[in-house]
């Protein structure tokens, strides 16, 4: 089953959400920042790595905060896992994305994620922290 790792990175009083490009699958929809784990890659590998290349950021680690199956319509399920990004080097830059922004948690219920998404979201918006 292909597994898929998000980032939940949260600084400046605000959350990282990216928006994907008009020539992408789900165009313009939002998402977190990350991608597919690669074979033999491990899903903390494979979230270091996206983050590197979509952001700009190096040594991204975290913990799991939520875990389950999606799947696409037409599409094979696909292991999602959300990490709380808690350390990494550098500033994030938008280096592939059609947007990003820092939005206020209070905010998120407002944007078109992707579908996969959605789950993590409805949960996550209905824990106060």
């Amino acid at each position: 089953m292909l597994q898929v790792v998000a980032a939940i990175i949260e600084r400046f009083g605000g959350i990282l959400i990216c928006r994907r490009r008009p020539d992408q699958s789900h165009p313009l929809q939002w998402e977190f920042p990350g991608g597919k784990v690669e074979p033999g890659e491990s899903p903390a590998a494979a979230l270091a790595r996206e983050l590197e290349e979509e952001l700009g950021i190096s040594g991204a680690t975290g913990d799991v905060i939520a875990r389950y199956e999606f799947v696409y319509p037409g599409k094979p399920p696909v292991d999602l896992m959300f990490y709380r990004v808690l350390e990494f080097s550098g500033d994030p830059l938008n280096l592939i994305f059609q947007e990003m922004r820092w939005a206020p948690r209070d905010t998120l219920g407002e944007f078109d994620f992707v579908e996969g998404d959605r789950k993590f979201l409805a949960s996550f918006l209905s824990v106060r922290e």
